[in-house]
């Protein structure tokens, strides 16, 4: 145990009815010892059932337990004792990220936006999820929504990779319609288009924050071992995402005569290249 938590536990035991639960719970649950931290947060509750904040803890161990259902719930519980509380607000918007509800998740930053219009982490996801519903209508007017497709591949099938800022290597190069991205779902290099020619890669990344992790996850429960990746094939091109590290994930997106072997084939040209871009960065 450490001294924090010994120390917090001590001050809770000695007045049971002291706030310090508070403090303890959330604690715990940055030490990752979530079932401690949901039982000291409950006993809190119990106590103060009309405390926003403990519900707003509560929410939040749900949601790092992985039960969004209950997660939600919670959250809105807070906003009906609290209707501007932060918290839940970005608890609530991280959920329709996390479910690819991007339309969802607006309000929720924007209120969030609205009561806290200095936190640096609502405005950067704000300006994240403005850029990708931007992508998502582009996508619409190309009616290509639901398949993005790419054109062509050049002889060499290679073109220089381009980070959001400009400044990747020149000698890095990944191919057209190849997208990397972080675990959170920003785009960090490379783009893909829509038949018509408009940007859908913020739209995509946004989409796909979090697949390594979900992949991960499903062939664990499935007992299939360590991942590779992950493909789909549709009439209009196939696909194909990667992780080139524990932290990103490049999609691929190649015309449909681009057979899936192939695809992996450049994937795993591309995330190397990948890698050696990223470790300059670091």
């Amino acid at each position: 145990m450490s001294d924090a938590v010994r120390r917090l536990s001590l001050e809770l035991a000695a007045d049971p009815a002291s706030l310090v639960f508070l403090e303890l719970a959330e604690e715990l649950r940055r030490r990752a010892q979530l079932p401690a931290a949901w039982k000291v947060a409950r006993a809190g509750v119990g106590r103060y059932p009309e405390l926003a904040e403990a519900h707003d803890l509560c929410a939040r161990i749900l949601a790092d337990q992985g039960d969004r259902a209950a997660a939600r719930d919670t959250w809105q519980r807070v906003l009906e004792l609290a209707p501007q509380h932060v918290g839940a607000h970005k608890g609530l918007a991280f959920l329709c990220f996390r479910e690819g509800d991007l339309p969802g998740a607006m309000p929720h930053l924007e209120a969030a936006s609205t009561v806290a219009p200095d936190d640096e982490g609502v405005a950067t996801a704000l300006a994240r999820l403005r850029v990708a519903l931007e992508g998502i209508d582009a996508l619409a007017r190309g009616r290509a929504a639901a398949a993005v497709t790419a054109p062509a591949p050049a002889p060499a099938e290679a073109v220089s990779l381009v980070s959001r800022n400009g400044e990747a290597p020149e000698s890095e190069e990944l191919g057209p319609s190849i997208v990397v991205l972080d675990a959170h779902g920003m785009r960090l290099a490379g783009d893909l288009q829509t038949p018509s020619g408009a940007s859908a890669g913020d739209a995509v990344a946004a989409h796909l924050a979090g697949v390594t992790r979900e992949a991960a996850r499903a062939a664990r429960l499935l007992d299939l071992g360590a991942w590779q990746h992950v493909s789909a094939e549709s009439q209009d091109g196939n696909l194909l995402v990667l992780a080139p590290t524990a932290e990103t994930a490049l999609v691929i997106v190649r015309p449909p005569d681009v057979p899936v072997g192939r695809l992996a084939l450049l994937a795993d040209q591309a995330a190397r290249r990948a890698r050696g871009w990223l470790a300059e960065l670091a």
